[in-house]
């Protein structure tokens, strides 16, 4: 049996609401399920579902500028409050935090070493700053927030790695593909078939983009940060 709930939207006092399947909403807000019709238990947008009474067409072209059902859905699942389990809130938590984190891990570095910080690191800066993850915000929209608070604890800084790289002739066919994965911003063939070529990545993955280009040429390449 189905579990039907609530989902409800409040915007300058007006309230939209629509039934639901839990199951099916927990899996369109993570993302597992994409049309939005799907989780509804009925094509009707209400104003107080407990009672039957529904919302006016007004008042919803009015505030979703819109009469397309799927898409006044859609807000309501993303914008609005959609009851969820206990369990379902823990994993939804979970899942934003290790977002927050890779997107910190990627772009940032320590600006005392340059280098960057470890996932585990700002992982145990958020639990020490007593970090709260919003499990229905966007992971970028949170990582400011959550900057400020463990800048306090760990240096960060959120930089761009420029670099200047040059493949022997023997390796270019097979970098190039990479480069271009790095952010590859110009390229210089030579006559002899090597490749001079310029990337920009976060600077983050630095480490990893050494670690790839070494190993495509078995420490042949010849990296220089610009």
């Amino acid at each position: 049996m189905s579990k039907i709930v609530i989902a409800k939207y409040s915007v300058n006092g007006e309230e939209f609401e629509i039934f639901v399947d839990s199951d099916m909403a927990y899996e369109y807000i993570t993302g597992k399920r994409k049309d939005p019709l799907s989780v509804l238990e009925a094509e009707e947008i209400f104003k107080n579902a407990n009672k039957g009474e529904r919302q006016t067409q007004e008042k919803i072209k009015k505030t979703f500028g819109t009469e397309d059902l799927a898409k006044i859905a859609e807000t309501i699942l993303k914008k609005g409050d959609v009851p969820i389990t206990t369990e379902q809130r823990h994993k939804l938590v979970e899942e934003k935090r290790k977002q927050i984190i890779n997107i910190i891990a990627v772009n940032s570095i320590d600006p005392r070493t340059s280098a960057p910080h470890t996932p585990t690191r700002i992982e145990g800066a958020m639990e020490q700053a007593h970090v709260v993850v919003d499990p229905f915000k966007n992971a970028n929209e949170q990582v400011d927030t959550v900057v400020k608070k463990i800048n306090l604890i760990i240096p960060i800084k959120f930089a761009t790695a420029h670099l200047e790289v040059h493949i022997p002739a023997s390796y270019s066919n097979r970098c190039y593909g990479t480069l271009k994965q790095y952010g590859l911003k110009s390229e210089e063939w030579q006559n002899d078939g090597s490749l001079k070529a310029a990337v920009e990545f976060p600077a983050g993955l630095k480490q990893e983009f050494f670690d790839k280009i070494n190993g495509l040429t078995k420490g042949e390449a010849q990296i220089n940060v610009i």
